[in-house]
């Protein structure tokens, strides 16, 4: 029987092993996940009472891939849009609406910054300057604040990107994090004729953004860790692969302590790890992809949950909140999970659930608070952004996420670009994960069903075969 390992349980290894087994019924797949629960950075926690996200929440709605997965495995019922109630931006003290008729905060030439923006900064937007992308990778800030002022920049797209790269804008790579507005710059189109081109028809019913189950998105990766299991896979927890050999008919992937090792052979392996551990299984196998690898860093970040009252609280108003980096506030964002989400509304009875994000790259201070002082930060900031005192919450969890998201930076293209190279000439290995062509969960499982169908797997002797054999 031909068999696959798949080392790393998060959504990109149990998703490709679940496409391995639905495609390849007679293949033996093993899932390698370091990790105590599968899933990676999406997992649901008991808070207030109802079990709710505390990592990732939401699937671009676009996706087929997610839609198909979603609907494989019986949860098509359970699919959920946000309420229809707006998210603000956070800004010298006021909440202000996302501006509208922009791409992740870059205006078109509809947009009305709508109060973020000064009367002088306004009136720079207002006259985009040139800027040519001439085939350079370029920073988001260098890009946005040649063209409409650093202000844009700071108060509109830093927070928007904050809350999908927790990185910094200063470094985060044009090309990498918004392709499409790249591709078309470099095509001869201004900033404001490309964001125009990328929008959707003002004349057409706006469709939503994003989507998520009701229940939370950790039932999408208990419904994968089940499937994998009863369609004969086996996933291996609390087990660190540690080392990759080539082996005459495939790959021996090696676990355990250095004085009892355990090898595990397949006849291909996917490596659905972060870039740092990915790095170093390749090191001796494709050392130019080994060391683009090691290149990219990483975000790390908490999640903190509260459940408050609901009697003593006011209307919370839209969705939540971003909050830009240069007011200084410690969260980057928060989620009126109750306002956002029916379901959490209608599983809660006499609490509110809201939750806040931490961390942006680069910054350690606030991580290295304890979790008591994360959520006291956390309530009085978003009651600072609310205008009130909010009252002590009945629960609270936090969620701390070391490492959890991969920085795309200048050079992230040409980074994976090679890595994919050097792979290529390793046959039986494929890479999937948010390392490589995008941080969110769609682009995840985009990458995990492309993975399953493309690598090389042997078929095992037909009947007539085994008979000649004989």
């Amino acid at each position: 029987m031909p068999r696959v390992i798949v080392v790393g349980g998060g959504i990109a290894g149990l998703a490709t092993a679940h496409h391995l087994l639905a495609q390849r019924p007679d293949l033996d797949v093993l899932v390698i996940d370091a990790g105590e629960t599968p899933g990676g950075k999406i997992r649901g926690v008991e808070v207030g009472g109802v079990t709710v996200d505390v990592g990732a929440e939401s699937i671009v709605a676009s996706s087929a891939p997610a839609r198909q997965l979603i609907t494989d495995l019986g949860l098509a019922e359970r699919l959920v849009h946000p309420e229809p109630v707006p998210a603000t931006i956070w800004s010298r003290g006021a909440r202000h609406r996302v501006p509208a008729r922009s791409y992740l905060g870059i205006p078109s030439a509809g947009t009305d910054p709508g109060g973020i923006l000064d009367e002088g900064e306004a009136a720079r937007a207002a006259e985009p300057a040139p800027f040519a992308i001439d085939g350079v990778d370029v920073s988001v800030a260098e890009a946005v604040g040649s063209v409409y002022g650093r202000a844009v920049v700071d108060r509109v797209v830093e927070p928007l990107l904050g809350g999908v790269y927790a990185g910094r804008v200063d470094a985060l790579s044009l090309r990498a994090t918004m392709p499409g507005l790249w591709t078309t710059m470099d095509e001869g189109r201004s900033m404001p004729e490309a964001v125009a081109s990328l929008l959707p028809d003002p004349t057409t019913p706006a469709k939503p953004r994003v989507m998520g189950l009701a229940g939370g998105l950790s039932t999408l990766v208990d419904a994968l860790g089940s499937g994998v299991a009863a369609a004969g896979g086996t996933i291996l927890r609390g087990t660190l692969a540690r080392e990759l050999h080539r082996t005459p008919t495939g790959w021996r992937v090696v676990t355990g302590p250095t004085i009892d090792p355990v090898a595990h052979d397949a006849d291909a392996v996917v490596l659905a790890t972060p870039a740092a551990p990915t790095s170093r299984l390749l090191a001796d196998h494709a050392p130019a992809a080994a060391r683009a690898l090691a290149a990219v860093e990483y975000a790390s970040m908490a999640v903190v949950t509260l459940a408050l009252p609901t009697a003593l609280l006011p209307p919370l108003p839209g969705s939540g909140f971003l909050a830009p980096a240069i007011d200084g506030h410690t969260i980057k964002a928060a989620t009126f999970s109750a306002s956002k989400w029916a379901w959490v509304a209608a599983a809660s009875c006499e609490v509110t659930l809201l939750r806040a994000s931490i961390g942006r790259a680069g910054e350690v201070a606030s991580l290295q608070c304890s979790d008591e002082q994360l959520r006291a930060i956390a309530l009085d900031e978003v009651g600072q952004a609310l205008g009130v005192r909010l009252p002590a919450p009945l629960d609270a969890h936090v969620q701390r996420w070391g490492g959890g998201l991969p920085q795309y930076d200048l050079g992230h293209t040409d980074r994976v670009a090679t890595t994919r190279a050097d792979v290529a000439g390793l046959p039986g290995i494929e890479l999937v994960g948010a390392a490589y062509d995008g941080v969110g969960i769609a682009a995840v499982l985009d990458g995990a069903a492309r993975a399953a169908s493309t690598i090389p797997i042997p078929c095992p002797p037909s009947s007539t075969t085994r008979q000649e054999q004989r």
